[in-house]
């Protein structure tokens, strides 16, 4: 079993914990700060004493940034400009504190009179403040970097919110729609006093909308979820016309667990139901098919109604639902990366198409 692999500095599981990432970078920078001047020191044939004061000038160090990242964080709060001229004057200052110190420490191990000489903190503060410019440099780098992420996020998330809402009222749409024909066809059935008929339609539709509302209105199912769906909602349907709707489907097994959105196909069905079965005395065939080409899924309903005609076309259902609601939900649910074509047959019927990429749950969803 291969070991996990450790986060990058630039990546994010690495700054989840800032606490953590800051003190191992702060511990990183200062060692391979303190190997550099050491190795520096040893090829230029400085004494082991000459070491010992590079050990403490990176202590010193180590302890200055620790301030500095202190007075930092504060400053990151105040305007940009109080910002900018705090930081700078807190630089200049750290640095004369780190030039003092590191030349009192080096007379200190290498003099015989050791003390504050102004030649060694001008011999030392071009190089203080070189590492702690750098430092500060890292420092605010490193956090701007943090923030941009850290909006990135916060930029998807709401990004993803939206999405989520439109396609929740895009969704909620076909219930009302729904329910007002099948009330309707009830309460016909009421006034004619065909009371049986009138309670088996509401027992299948107590199903069917028992069935869509146990889903997220933003969930996807899959085709033989959707398929089962649509079989209850025909079963509906079939009490109204009868031998009148004639339903097939024809559902490739290898796209059977394929995903789309939820209650995608119905208003399809639906359509040819209100265009193609309705006006017909003998009704008509509705025929839902779904199958699988290379990585794509192809789906199509289609009917033997009158098709598209000059004066009539199909741009919606009744309540302004329809073939609008279903291309917009696909483009957000698939953004570019699907196809919705109609087409009206030369022999008569009217057809829908739709091609998306074939996706499957993730296990452990399709697990649960």
């Amino acid at each position: 079993m291969n070991a996990p692999a450790q986060p990058g500095i630039f990546s994010r599981p690495f700054f989840e914990e800032k606490n953590r990432a800051f003190w191992m970078l702060q511990a990183a920078g200062w060692s391979g700060y303190l190997v550099l001047r050491s190795v520096s020191s040893i090829n230029n044939g400085l004494s082991v004493a000459a070491l010992v004061a590079i050990v403490i000038e990176s202590i010193i160090g180590y302890c200055i940034t620790l301030l500095l990242s202190t007075l930092y964080g504060y400053y990151r709060t105040l305007p940009r400009i109080s910002l900018v001229l705090l930081t700078m004057f807190t630089l200049g200052t750290a640095t004369l504190l780190y030039a003092v110190l590191d030349a009192f420490s080096f007379s200190f191990i290498k003099l015989d009179n050791p003390g504050i000489n102004l030649n060694l903190v001008l011999g030392t503060i071009f190089l203080n403040f070189v590492v702690l410019a750098g430092w500060s440099a890292l420092y605010f780098g490193i956090n701007f970097y943090l923030i941009v992420e850290e909006q990135i996020d916060q930029l998807e998330k709401l990004g993803s919110q939206a999405s989520s809402a439109q396609l929740a009222m895009l969704r909620y749409q076909l219930n009302p729609h729904f329910l007002f024909n099948t009330l309707n066809s009830i309460s016909t059935l009421v006034l004619l006093k065909q009371t049986d008929r009138a309670n088996a339609m509401l027992s299948r539709l107590s199903s069917f909308l028992r069935y869509t509302l146990a889903n997220e209105p933003t969930a996807n199912v899959t085709i033989a979820q959707e398929v089962e769906t649509l079989k209850l909602y025909l079963e509906i349907e079939k009490m109204r016309f009868e031998d009148r709707l004639r339903p097939s489907f024809s559902i490739d097994p290898r796209v059977a667990k394929a995903r789309l959105p939820s209650l995608l196909l119905q208003p399809l069905v639906e359509n040819a139901i209100k265009y193609a079965v309705t006006p017909q005395e003998n009704g008509a065939e509705i025929n839902v098919v779904a199958r699988l080409n290379g990585e794509r899924v192809q789906i199509s309903v289609s009917d033997t109604g009158p098709g598209l005609h000059e004066t009539k076309s199909r741009p919606s259902l009744s309540t302004g639902v329809g073939l609008a609601n279903i291309r917009d939900r696909l483009a957000q649910a698939f953004g570019p990366d699907h196809r919705f074509e109609t087409r009206s047959n030369p022999g008569g019927g009217f057809g829908v198409e739709i091609d998306i990429p074939f996706q499957l749950e993730e296990p452990t969803k399709e697990a649960a």
